[in-house]
């Protein structure tokens, strides 16, 4: 049967099977978590067209490199399958595939070739991953642009930081050239991990936030499981599955392709993110910390201080400024008498800092306390 993958940008791959297509992950534009991450690669130009042309999409998770309402606006959505199997209808086009459980893996199995799998995440399905099969794709590179980078005082120290980083980076590389080499599949390809900090205001992060790069990653594979083939995709590049399990068969974009961004169009999308600073929970207190009940991360014993800063991190006059112990969810006036690990966080709201990620970094961050 045949069978073809075209890398688009990122985590976002065009799949045709015999007269049928499906898209995974559309992030064809734009920035993704506010305006932290913008594309590494220049999509195909007719990118969008592939998008809405989908026979079914397949979404591995709900972060916005993933999914994005930009480009899931021009899509007349068929069907939603929900976590626990059922659907939802919303008119005739494009199915829309959430992955089950949010296990970020889906498999494939058609007449001449046992599967197709495709793995944005190492640990779904209770880490029970399945061998030898045609295609194994992962992300490499981590994704975090908040822990170390935005942290001072104390041990974060410039030197801290940048060993911190090479040894999680080396820690990562080893990891998954030891996972591919450990479930042996006959091609390999990284992916999911393509984007780039670009935005100027955002040049510390990604001078600090050194990522592992995708050709030294094969390279350790190829050096440790030499039977595996590896594929390190350009933007529009295709991979023919059927022809390249019996002799590599990838079809390169043609010459003179743009494969890296060189613009990315920031005032278009930060103005419009910029008009976030108007939102009505901005404007009341006890909105914000709702939030921080509705998400319910609590029983842990941690006080932080939140403070709402200038673009300069200057603390502004009659800005919020808070507690919250996350102990019982409640926000003191006060520290409280107790042993606590303490941080202060400073934001500017242009950042749309929202307090669910600031949970992710916390947790993180008292991990490391223990």
């Amino acid at each position: 049967m045949f069978l073809q993958v075209t890398y688009l940008t990122h985590a976002c791959m065009e799949l045709q099977l015999g007269g049928k297509k499906m898209i995974f992950d559309p992030w064809l534009k734009g920035p993704a978590f506010a305006r932290g991450w913008w594309l590494l690669h220049e999509p195909p130009a007719d990118s969008m067209e592939r998008l809405c042309m989908a026979d079914l999409i397949y979404i591995s998770h709900m972060h916005s490199d993933h999914l994005r309402y930009v480009e899931m606006v021009p899509v007349w959505i068929m069907e939603l399958v929900c976590r626990d199997g059922t659907c939802m209808e919303y008119g005739t086009g494009t199915s829309v595939i959430k992955s089950i459980c949010q296990c970020h893996l889906v498999g494939i199995q058609c007449t001449s070739k046992p599967y197709l799998n495709l793995i944005s995440f190492d640990g779904p399905n209770y880490g029970r991953l399945p061998h030898n099969v045609d295609l194994m794709m992962s992300d490499f590179a981590g994704g975090a642009s908040g822990f170390p980078m935005t942290f001072s005082g104390g041990k974060y120290t410039e030197s801290w930081k940048a060993d911190f980083i090479k040894n999680e980076r080396k820690k990562l590389m080893n990891y998954k050239a030891q996972l591919v080499k450990s479930l042996q599949p006959k091609i390999y390809c990284p992916f999911a991990s393509y984007f780039v900090e670009a935005h100027p205001s955002d040049r510390y992060i990604k001078e600090t936030n050194t990522k592992n790069n995708a050709d030294e990653l094969n390279a350790l594979i190829k050096k440790s499981a030499p039977g595996i083939t590896t594929w390190t995709p350009k933007p529009g590049a295709v991979l023919d599955l059927a022809l390249a399990l019996m002799s590599p068969t990838i079809t390169d974009p043609p010459p003179g392709t743009n494969i890296y961004k060189d613009s990315w169009d920031f005032d278009l999308y930060v103005d419009e993110l910029n008009k976030a600073i108007t939102a009505e929970i901005f404007k009341h207190k006890s909105w914000i910390q709702f939030y921080y009940i509705w998400a319910g991360f609590k029983n842990y014993n941690l006080v932080v201080r939140v403070i709402e800063t200038d673009e300069d991190f200057i603390p502004i006059d009659n800005g919020y400024n808070y507690l919250v112990d996350f102990m019982d969810l409640s926000f003191p006036t006060q520290r409280p008498t107790r042993e606590h690990p303490y941080e202060e966080v400073t934001y500017y709201v242009k950042n749309l800092f929202r307090p669910l990620d600031f949970f992710h970094i916390l947790l993180c961050y008292s991990l490391i306390l223990k």
